[in-house]
């Protein structure tokens, strides 16, 4: 076994330094890094973190526009914002003392397509094409059209180089990467074997046009009419007639941004907690953006949780605690937290005479129990008949209850600790930092601030008492 193996360590809070640590403040203030995406899992903290970089950014002097793809209302509430929406709104209370600024942004996925037809099709087409039943449809809630068209408004945010920084908050779960995947999707659906029919009658025109249609369509308007009827065919005929002056267009700003991404001025930042399944999927993010070039800053290491008092291991912590219980049978006389039977006693008749000397320093945190529920515990071994109701064993009940706490907390941190070195492991090259679990949720611009601050500082720092 391996000196560093959690195996040999009880306490279980031992925590490895990372093979690289990720510098947050030096990816913020490079002038050259334009686009910062915070992609992960859902419910992982992505919008906060995002919304943090974006503040740290701000206040360290950049000009900073965070759009959130995300239709969560945590980002605008926590920016004291009322509503976010298309256009980029200016937040108040951020530090402009450096000469930053903060605005933040949600992706209306439908206005962007209208602004897109608006802008690349003359008055008369584009309210043909925005007034179609198909494309309404299309526009509201089709298949991939959100993640492209947060590559058309991230497009538009660069080409404006208003914005000296980009973050972008990426939608939950492996969709998050569906964007990476949006031109090629569309470049299928353009070059499709139905485009191309639909198009033809109207290329064709006048009545050859319906003869072709009638021919090189007649198996499928045949099912589709009964399903959907001919007012959906001539809908869908009708809108792809009007866009199809637009295709090229998509197909090459898709295709331009996708270049973006991978451009040097461009980072990902995979967001995770310390969980096995939320790791399983950093790891994916991972080894995807590698696989499409890229480029990848490092990880943030979520809700990370501490001890102060990680010196206590589990073992020792459950032993006391016992000890606190049922003193009848315990020798505290020799200063050890180890439990012992009395000489002379009989055998614990309750079973709890187990000591932390009794666990073999070999066990793995992986095999040890997860820490008992204290309540039931604490109820069922000390009842009125075995020890008074008196202030002394209030106190000693209160103890053991807290000893119990601690040790459930050792468990845990001996989880999320064999959790990543796991990761670390098998991804040595992604750097790291790491954020503490807070107590609470964050909900204003001062908590973004310390979010910040500790993706900064790269340690799972405890919050301050009272914080």
């Amino acid at each position: 076994m391996s000196p560093d193996d959690p195996a040999r360590h009880p306490e279980g809070a031992r925590r490895l330094t990372p093979a690289r640590v990720l510098d947050v403040d030096a990816l913020l203030e490079d002038p050259r890094n334009r686009i910062v995406v915070c992609c992960g899992s859902g419910g992982v903290g992505k919008t906060t973190t995002a919304a943090a970089l974006g503040l740290r950014a701000a206040e360290r002097g950049r000009k900073v526009v965070v759009l959130t793809i995300d239709p969560a209302r945590r980002l605008a509430q926590s920016m004291g914002i009322d509503s976010l929406d298309n256009t980029p709104r200016r937040v108040k209370g951020v530090d402009d003392a450096a000469g930053g600024e903060l605005h933040a942004m949600m992706l209306d996925m439908k206005r962007t397509f209208d602004e897109i037809v608006e802008s690349h099709a003359d008055p008369e087409r584009a309210a043909a094409i925005l007034s179609n039943p198909f494309y309404q449809s299309l526009s509201a809630g089709f298949a991939g059209t959100q993640e492209y068209m947060a590559m058309e408004k991230l497009g538009q945010l660069r080409a404006k180089d208003e914005w000296d920084l980009i973050v972008v908050d990426t939608p939950p779960s492996r969709s998050a990467l569906d964007f990476l995947d949006a031109p090629k999707r569309l470049g299928s659906f353009l070059d499709g074997k139905l485009i191309r029919v639909l198009l033809a009658p109207a290329k064709v025109g006048g009545r050859a046009g319906m003869k072709f249609l009638n021919v090189g369509m007649s198996m499928m308007t045949g099912v589709l009419g009964k399903v959907l009827g001919g007012q959906f065919l001539k809908d869908v005929q009708t809108f792809v007639a009007a866009m199809d002056s637009m295709f090229g267009g998509f197909r090459t700003r898709a295709d331009a941004t996708y270049k973006l991404l991978q451009a040097s001025g461009t980072a990902f930042l995979v967001v995770a907690a310390p969980e096995r399944d939320a790791l399983r999927e950093a790891a994916y993010f991972v080894e995807r953006l590698a696989a499409e070039d890229m480029p990848l800053a490092g990880l943030v290491l979520n809700r990370v949780h501490g001890s102060g008092a990680d010196r206590l291991s589990a073992e020792r912590a459950l032993a006391a605690a016992e000890n606190l219980e049922d003193p009848r049978i315990v020798d505290q006389d020799g200063g050890k937290a180890g439990v012992r039977t009395s000489p002379g006693n009989s055998p614990d008749p309750h079973g709890s005479s187990g000591s932390a000397d009794s666990v073999p320093d070999d066990a793995a945190p992986d095999t040890a129990p997860e820490a008992p529920d204290t309540s039931s515990e604490i109820s069922s071994e000390v009842t009125p008949a075995e020890a008074p109701d008196t202030p002394e064993r209030s106190v000693d009940a209160l103890a053991a209850g807290l000893l119990r706490l601690h040790a459930e907390r050792m468990y845990l941190l001996a989880r999320e600790q064999r959790t990543r070195d796991r990761f670390t492991a098998r991804h040595p090259e992604v750097a790291v930092t790491e954020v503490a679990a807070l107590p609470g949720d964050v909900h204003d611009l001062a908590g973004l601030r310390d979010i910040g601050a500790r993706l900064a500082t790269g340690r799972p720092e405890l919050p301050e008492p009272g914080a």
